[in-house]
């Protein structure tokens, strides 16, 4: 099932490139944190970081917000990066940071290069006691999105029952999204999908251990999936525990086309399609 529809939310980054399916594929990053990353390789310089990227076949990233806090000089930093969109979010995780409401996102995400809303969702690992406040902001986040008609980008751990509920509970799939860097099961990923829920993988999906992740990577639909580095963190095989970088969404894009039985072509272009059909497409 797939419902989504909603007006080209970025005029900047909705040209397509040219088909990944050549001998060089071209890939979309679906989920990183620029303004996090280590620029000592690229000695400081995050200009040069960028021309790397594009150098290693990262047509497009997204950058995600965390908090509301650094959002602005996150914003600026892409600012001279037409293929570089964002979102606009607070993180379940953030205790010292501004709290949201869905107006004051909605105006943060009335902007031609915000994409989404998140990352939200429910962390139940890092984070004890009580968590009514992580739930309500996660409420918030939802209803901001339906303000604005964009979709989500949802992060969950140790909560998928609860962040199943309130999705369903919030009618979250009008607006839609994605269950960024997923870590559950089929079952999961299939309630997933019948909200309205794109599967994105991480690196975690080439890790030895991820036999879980790698059955949904199998069986989830073609125009359902997408890739991601999530980085600086959890760069995948054979780059663990090192620094992550958008340029290595290659390994798990990789992976994925082992487990399909598809071309890294095949995956590149797919995925490209797939990010364009959820987050914009010109």
């Amino acid at each position: 099932m797939n419902r989504i529809s909603r007006p080209i939310p970025c005029k900047l980054c909705r040209q397509r490139p040219a088909s990944p399916l050549a001998s060089n594929p071209m890939f979309i990053d679906s989920h990183a944190h620029l303004d996090r990353l280590d620029l000592k390789p690229f000695g400081g310089d995050f200009s040069r970081f960028m021309e790397a990227a594009g150098a290693e076949g990262v047509d497009r990233m997204l950058c995600v917000a965390i908090n509301l806090d650094d959002y602005p000089a996150m914003r600026r930093l892409v600012e001279p990066y037409p293929n570089v969109c964002v979102s606009v979010g607070v993180h379940p995780n953030e205790t010292d940071t501004e709290e949201p409401s869905a107006e004051r996102l909605a105006a943060l995400a009335d902007d031609d290069r915000v994409v989404a809303i998140g990352e939200t969702g429910l962390d139940y690992f890092r984070s004890a006691g009580d968590l009514a406040w992580q739930q309500e902001r996660f409420r918030i986040h939802i209803r901001a999105a339906k303000l604005i008609g964009k979709p989500l980008i949802v992060h969950t751990r140790d909560s998928r029952s609860d962040t199943l509920r309130i999705l369903a509970e919030e009618e979250a799939g009008e607006v839609g999204g994605v269950f960024h860097c997923f870590t559950e099961d089929w079952d999961t990923a299939r309630r997933a999908l019948d909200l309205n829920f794109s599967i994105s993988f991480s690196g975690i999906v080439t890790f030895r251990t991820a036999e879980t992740i790698q059955d949904v990577a199998r069986r989830v639909p073609d125009e359902r999936y997408l890739i991601e580095t999530d980085s600086p963190y959890l760069a995948p095989v054979p780059l663990r525990g090192k620094p992550n970088y958008p340029q290595h969404v290659r390994h798990v894009a990789g992976m994925i086309a082992e487990l399909r039985g598809a071309s890294l072509g095949e995956v590149a272009d797919r995925t490209t399609r797939n990010y364009y059909t959820l987050f914009g497409n010109g």
